[in-house]
């Protein structure tokens, strides 16, 4: 039985990959752009194309853990089912399990039916296409029972891949790109530095759709505060109607400590958005926006509340279905705006 069972785990997954019930899979480290002035991921790390053959080590190592604990829980009469005595016998034996970054995320994989993968960490596609290829098709074929597998992308690196390419990654088990557009508005994208255009974005995204994969856009109200919010919902509304990606997702912008835009916004450069204000964007981009998405608010930082005390917009993973939900989503925000009413100025007489 092998005691340390050798295989790194990165940080970060989307939150619609639910916690454990993804099997994380490091195919790189970090992030190879990493200049965006809002985030806070990967930052002061340098990014890594890790070697086919020592990302096919890691899933080798997570196939023997899975094997042991197997074993564990058959000779205790369990079946090879996870339960609490197989762990604690596979921990006697494997003390080092304790301290192991990555056996409580593989383990409780295990527990939610092996189903789902994510692949880290910033930027899969960027790896060599064949290195990916091989690297996935062994993924799928040491698990069997994963029917999902997900990763980051950037859209300009979906716009330089053949489409080709992009076919054959996805035929050999990709199936979901999680992309970061932020904003569809070129002053702002320039201004965060991302590192992609508007066009490049909707290139991307509708090579990402074309090559069969399903796709994931994440926006972020308030990015462009008080200074920019009609023209960040409206090109957003723009950028995304062009692509009409499966699913939309809310991120709304805070500005996080010790990140560039902190600093702007600590400096009056940019003025965040209150609640209102916020609700008054969304409902701008969502008034524009023209697909067949579903339109996702998964996050806590959608935190507007009704009278009532209801979330304006549930947190559900697959949202509401555009169009057919789409006014629903409007009434919503109305009723965000009606409990976020306009300020009053008292005058001093």
């Amino acid at each position: 039985m092998s005691q340390d069972y050798p295989f790194e785990t990165g940080i970060y997954r989307p939150p619609s990959e639910g916690g454990s019930a993804s099997l994380l899979v490091r195919f790189t480290r970090n992030c190879p752009w990493n200049h965006c002035t809002f985030c806070t991921m990967y930052k002061g790390k340098k990014f890594n194309l890790r070697p086919l053959e020592e990302i096919k080590a890691d899933i080798n190592a997570m196939a023997q853990l899975v094997v042991d604990l197997q074993a564990e829980s058959k000779a205790l009469g369990h079946g090879g089912q996870v339960t609490r005595e197989a762990i604690l016998a596979l921990l006697d034996k494997a003390p080092g399990l304790n301290h192991h970054p990555g056996a409580d995320m593989l383990i409780q994989w295990m527990a939610v039916g092996e189903k789902t993968a994510f692949v880290q960490d910033g930027n899969s596609l960027i790896m060599p296409p064949q290195d990916l290829i091989a690297a996935l098709i062994y993924l799928k074929q040491t698990f069997p029972s994963i029917e999902r597998v997900t990763t980051y992308a950037r859209a300009r690196t979906l716009a330089q891949r053949s489409i080709e390419d992009l076919k054959a990654i996805r035929a050999a088990g990709l199936n979901r790109l999680h992309l970061g557009l932020e904003t569809g508005d070129d002053a702002l994208l320039k201004q965060i530095k991302k590192g992609v255009t508007a066009q490049g974005h909707i290139e991307g995204g509708k090579k990402a759709m074309k090559a069969g994969f399903q796709v994931s856009e994440y926006w972020m109200p308030g990015l462009g505060g008080k200074e920019m919010t009609e023209q960040h919902a409206e090109n957003t509304a723009r950028v995304l109607s062009e692509v009409n990606p499966h699913y939309i997702r809310s991120r709304p912008f805070r500005p996080a400590p010790g990140t560039p835009m902190s600093d702007q916004v600590n400096q009056g450069q940019i003025t965040l958005l209150d609640p209102r204000e916020q609700l008054l964007e969304l409902r701008r981009m969502v008034r524009n926006l023209d697909v067949t998405s579903k339109v996702c608010f998964d996050h806590m930082g959608n935190y507007w509340r009704t009278a009532s005390g209801e979330l304006v917009l549930h947190h559900e993973y697959e949202g509401y279905q555009f169009p057919d939900e789409k006014q629903t989503v409007l009434d919503r925000i109305e009723l965000g705006l009606a409990f976020n009413p306009k300020p009053v100025r008292l005058l001093h007489l």
